[in-house]
């Protein structure tokens, strides 16, 4: 069950430590730490090993594979061991990873012409290329790379057919998210966006997921501070205490922090970290997310959160807590997870998008529950039904 991982922003530190892990794991130089696809409830013959997995993508950046993986073990993301020992093997992905069409912006005001119809055709032949290269069963095509401003409301984004005829015509329709989108659904690839960018989050984009028969999922992978939101939010709630308000701030460094410097692509950020207390609690309690750049944290971030809650009587009291990560260590895993139950849900017909998956994601697609135990239990039956279709 060959299966491609197509990664946009394939030389960024997520990408790169996604592909060092994989290559690792199935060395068995490293234990699969992180990857919840390993652990024993979601173990499935229906979801594609490490071993399976063909990696390749886009990117505007020139920075070979092996000097990031070298840069990421200087700054103490990755062992230096281990990226000499799987540093061969990255070389030979290093063919698969292309420059990003058009540069990775979407045909604004083009001097040659050139249109985002154009653009997705690129990407639609590189996609069937490394698919017939490889002679893999499927492709998934998972964002990674940095986040994007809210997009500006387009009338296309509605329709399928208006939007078709939107992307012939000069002018960006669609922000660079959704146009990887729309190209690896036109190519018969499902879609991850483990970014908060637009993605594949418009009507328009839904409809050809489904014409396509394809599944899609997404959004904004959880890998910190909302990741604790969603385990202690569910328990205020269930312990009827009321949360008065709660705020956090956020330092980041890398290349996340300095994307997010922008204060446009800093509100698509902290709105994706909001979703998961108005809805857990059933109330928006008072407070703001902050997210501020400090280069010298280089790939780790800090988040610090102080909560205050009303108990019997209305007791006044505080809890405080300090998250202290490695963004890329914490995310990989995830991509490397979603990559191959998304392919498993591509394998058992599933068309869509797959609210199963919730557990990886700050602001996921569709009518779910965003408290992480109801998340891994959602997630858990829905690997066995996949399994189930496959005995």
């Amino acid at each position: 069950m060959r299966t491609g991982v197509w990664l946009i922003g394939a030389r960024g530190s997520v990408a790169v430590t996604s592909m060092v892990g994989a290559l690792a794991v199935r060395a068995s130089l490293a234990a699969p730490l992180g990857c919840v696809t390993e652990l024993p409830e979601l173990r499935s013959a229906a979801v594609p090993t490490l071993g399976d997995l063909v990696f390749g993508g886009h990117d505007m950046s020139t920075v070979g594979l092996v000097k990031k993986a070298r840069d990421l073990a200087a700054s103490g993301v990755l062992p230096g061991a281990l990226v000499e020992a799987v540093a061969a093997e990255l070389d030979m992905i290093e063919v698969e990873v292309l420059p990003a069409p058009g540069g990775g912006v979407p045909c604004e005001g083009s001097p040659d012409g050139r249109v985002q119809a154009d653009t997705a055709a690129r990407i639609v032949s590189d996609l069937r290329a490394f698919r017939d290269r490889h002679d893999l069963a499927r492709i998934v095509v998972v964002n990674v790379s940095s986040t994007e401003p809210v997009a500006t409301p387009h009338p296309a984004h509605a329709d399928l057919a208006a939007l078709r005829a939107a992307l012939d015509l000069p002018g960006a329709v669609l922000p660079a998210s959704a146009l990887y989108a729309y190209a690896a659904l036109s190519a018969g690839c499902p879609f991850v966006d483990f970014t908060p960018s637009t993605g594949a989050r418009l009507p328009a984009l839904a409809e050809l997921a489904a014409e396509a028969r394809l599944p899609h999922a997404g959004s904004d992978g959880k890998t910190g501070e909302t990741l604790l939101k969603s385990v202690l939010a569910p328990m205020f709630a269930l312990r009827h205490l009321r949360v008065t308000s709660w705020s956090g701030i956020n330092l980041l460094g890398g290349g996340d922090g300095a994307t997010l410097a922008d204060p446009a692509a800093n509100a698509a950020k902290t709105a994706s970290k909001h979703r998961v207390l108005g809805e857990t609690l059933g109330y928006q309690p008072e407070g703001h997310t902050r997210i501020d750049h400090v280069p010298e944290l280089g790939d780790f971030k800090t988040a610090w959160d102080l909560v205050t809650f009303q108990g019997f009587l209305g007791t006044a009291m505080r809890m405080e807590f300090t998250w202290h990560g490695c963004d890329s260590a914490l995310a990989a895993p995830l991509v490397l997870d979603l990559a191959r139950l998304t392919a498993a849900a591509h394998a058992a017909g599933v068309v869509g998008p797959v609210p199963e998956l919730a557990f990886f994601f700050k602001d996921p697609i569709g009518d779910v529950p965003h408290g992480l135990a109801e998340q891994w239990t959602l997630l858990v039956e829905f690997v066995r039904g996949l399994s189930d279709a496959t005995a």
